[in-house]
């Protein structure tokens, strides 16, 4: 401290002239000094012009200061006070034969700063934290108080009274140990030091230092979060996301551990994100959450895998082809870039198909499907140093068609028929099955189980025979034939085929009405109706039938008529029901009658015979059947009717009385006709038997002769009475 007595030096020398010698010291008597500071000591005369100053200590030690003599004041400056400073100072002052001395004290202490609030450590909830309040650089000690607040509250208060062993300037501090709690949040720590030095003019007697409360909660509940996955493929990326809790908020950082057990840092940031992959990269990443009061921890390992590269093969692991379609298999890979491929059979057989390999896409076509395509197939796909292969089976079938239905006959009610169905070029047949539904009656099924010996395509049938009613029309057969090959795509499991069922009814019941009568005369007109019952209604057929058997068309209605009839009409007339299930005949016998004519009465071989000849007489009618023809011999006595055969009477060895007149009597419904003859019997010679070669002769012509005569007359009368006639000769009838 530096004192400037300016105004006390004016006063002394105005008074110096009228007052005695006297001395004055200032500051009087004690002075406290900071040490460190400055402080000037002076003392004054008054009385004596010039006066003449010495300075000295009690003790005889040095001044430790510097005199500074100006006029009538003597100053004394320590600069810096220090220890050596605390003395009792004395100043003598001398004017002549006169010596006056003053004495000071000069006390010193040292309390430069305010106190310093200490913690052992940051304010974590609920952990015991020491408080220090420390006041630096302090002189004297015993003097000192220190009194430690938390906001109204005191902790503690310390006094310093333990005797000191010498001059020295010492820290002192008051400890004290409390939990902070969630209340003293916002409380502040206050440290009061108070040094009880009297008279302390410039320096304040209490330092305080104020300290606000900041509790701390030391992270906790560190989570962490990865997506998509820590299973990583190779060049994938991975964000991973920390949080943590604790006051305050943690700072997140992020670290890598290394093969050593050391943590390679990596981000600050709650939030890493790895992009680029590696393998390499693979690994134990720890997130910690960090704060004032400490730390926690939680770790996750990334795995990254070797990017794998995936092979997949289409339609599917199996593939059903129809034998003659095409096919394509197709190998395809992702996560290789430039892949090579291979194809082969499982056995090793010839692909028999084709290859195309563009980029990361194989393809493998089978056309047409045959039974050399029924293999297992491998595509083999090498990527670097890495072999994937993938198979597909291809099971062959066929069954191009739907089912055909055969009837081994027309369906007639009535008559037995065979239906058979028939599922053509069938591959394997060992799966087949077919059933045959009768409307929704299930009539037969068959399956076909026996072992194939060989891989062919085959016709595979189910046959059954039914009897066929009426009421079975409209009714539905139903072919289903039904492949058991697993989950065909394209193709159906099962085809079938339908027919409706007609059932025919054969004509039957035919019969024919003719009007007025199936016998009449010449000329007269005729109507011959026909009827016949059937399903479908059976259509109608006029015919006649010829002499050889045959029959000869006439009409397609049911009615057929003649008009102005002949004799040559005359005849057998069919009529025929026909539809699909069969025919049906009815004949009727039309007999056009004449009166008898164009008699022929004959002798044969001659009407003049000689006796002992055979003689045949024939008569005939040619155009009129049904005709009676008798025979007879006139004679005055009376007629004789011969016994004829067909009209044929033969004598043998005739005699004269068998001369005469012979008459033919051809009669019929209508009318009759006579011829007559005269036989002329010659007798011979001398009436004797006579026998010449010319007789011989005639004699055996005439066997051979006679037999054919009658066989020919029987023959024509046989036709006439049946009334056959010339077709070609024959006027067509009117219909």
């Amino acid at each position: 401290m530096v004192v400037i007595f300016g105004a006390s030096n004016v006063l002394w020398l105005v008074f110096a002239v009228s007052q005695a010698f006297k001395m004055e010291i200032f500051p009087e008597n004690r002075v406290v000094a900071q040490i460190g500071d400055v402080i000037s000591l002076t003392c004054s005369t008054t009385g004596c012009e010039p006066p003449s100053f010495s300075w000295r200590t009690q003790i005889d030690s040095p001044l430790n200061g510097k005199v500074r003599n100006e006029g009538t004041n003597s100053t004394l400056t320590m600069d810096p006070v220090s220890f050596n400073n605390e003395h009792a100072y004395v100043c003598t002052a001398t004017c002549g034969s006169k010596k006056l001395e003053k004495g000071i004290q000069v006390e010193i202490y040292s309390f430069p700063k305010d106190p310093e609030i200490h913690l052992s450590g940051p304010l974590e909830l609920e952990k015991p934290v020491t408080v220090t309040c420390l006041v630096p650089d302090v002189y004297p000690f015993d003097r000192l108080e220190i009194n430690l607040l938390k906001g109204n509250d005191l902790l503690k208060n310390k006094e310093f009274l333990e005797p000191m062993e010498g001059k020295s300037l010492e820290t002192k501090s008051l400890e004290a140990t409390f939990i902070p709690t969630k209340e003293d949040i916002g409380k502040a720590l206050i440290c009061q030091a108070k040094l009880n030095i009297d008279e302390i003019d410039f320096e304040p007697k209490e330092r305080e230092t104020t300290k606000k409360l900041q509790v701390y909660i030391s992270p906790k509940n560190t989570v962490i979060s990865a997506n998509p996955s820590t299973r990583l493929q190779e060049g994938g990326s991975v964000t991973m996301t920390c949080s943590s809790e604790g006051l305050p908020a943690p700072q997140i950082f992020w670290s890598k551990k290394l093969d050593n057990g050391n943590l390679q840092l990596l981000s600050g940031n709650a939030t890493l994100t790895l992009i680029a992959m590696r393998i390499e990269d693979s690994g134990i990443y720890v997130c910690e959450g960090v704060n004032e009061v400490g730390k926690d921890g939680k770790e996750v390992e990334l795995i990254v895998q070797e990017k794998p590269f995936t092979v997949e093969i289409s339609p599917g692991p199996q593939v059903i082809a129809q034998i003659g379609d095409s096919v394509v298999l197709t190998c395809g890979v992702t996560g290789c870039e430039s892949p090579s491929f291979s194809w082969r059979t499982q056995i090793d057989s010839p692909l028999s198909g084709q290859v195309k390999t563009e980029g990361t896409k194989s393809t493998l076509t089978l056309s047409p499907v045959s039974f050399e395509n029924g293999h297992s197939y491998l595509c083999t796909v090498t990527c670097g140093h890495k072999k994937l292969e993938k198979r597909i089976s291809v099971d062959l079938y066929s069954f191009p068609r739907d089912p055909e239905i055969k009837m081994s006959s027309l369906l007639v009610s009535g008559n037995p028929v065979t239906v058979s169905c028939e599922v053509p070029s069938v591959y394997p047949s060992d799966r087949l099955e077919i059933e045959l539904f009768k409307g929704e009656s299930i009539i037969e099924s068959k399956t076909f189980l026996e072992d194939m010996d060989k891989k062919s395509l085959e016709t595979k049938s189910l046959e059954m025979t039914f009897i066929p009613t009426t009421e079975d029309t409209g009714r539905v057969l139903i072919c289903l034939a039904q492949l058991h090959v697993g989950e065909m795509e394209f193709e159906p499991k099962q085809r079938q085929s339908t027919q409706t069922l007609y059932v025919n009814i054969a004509p039957r019941d035919t019969t024919i009405l003719v009007s007025p009568s199936s016998i009449l005369e010449e000329g007269s007109s005729v109507n011959m109706t026909c009827f016949s019952n059937g399903l479908p209604t059976p259509e109608i057929l006029w015919s006649r039938q010829l002499n050889n058997g045959h029959l000869q068309p006439l009409s397609e209605n049911s009615t057929l008529t003649l008009t102005s009839t002949k004799m040559e009409d005359s005849g057998i007339y069919v009529c025929e029901g026909i539809n699909q299930a069969g025919i049906s005949r009815k004949e009727v016998e039309l007999i056009i009658q004449v009166a008898p004519k164009d008699i022929q009465l004959i002798a044969f071989p001659s009407e003049s015979v000689k006796e002992g000849d055979t003689v045949i007489i024939s008569c005939t009618c040619g155009n009129v059947p049904k005709t009676w023809i008798i025979l007879k011999k006139k004679a005055e006595t009376g007629d004789t009717v011969l016994k004829s055969r067909d009209g044929a009477y033969t004598i043998h060895k005739v005699q004269l009385e068998d001369a005469g007149v012979y008459e033919c009597e051809s009669k019929n419904e209508v009318g009759l006709q006579l011829r007559s003859l005269t036989l002329d019997v010659k007798g011979r010679e001398n009436n004797k038997d006579y026998f010449s070669p010319e007789l011989l002769v005639l004699y055996c012509a005439s066997s051979l002769i006679i037999p054919a005569i009658g066989m020919i007359i029987y023959l024509a009368r046989r036709a006439n009475m049946k009334g056959s006639y010339s077709l070609v000769e024959a006027q067509k009838s009117k219909v």
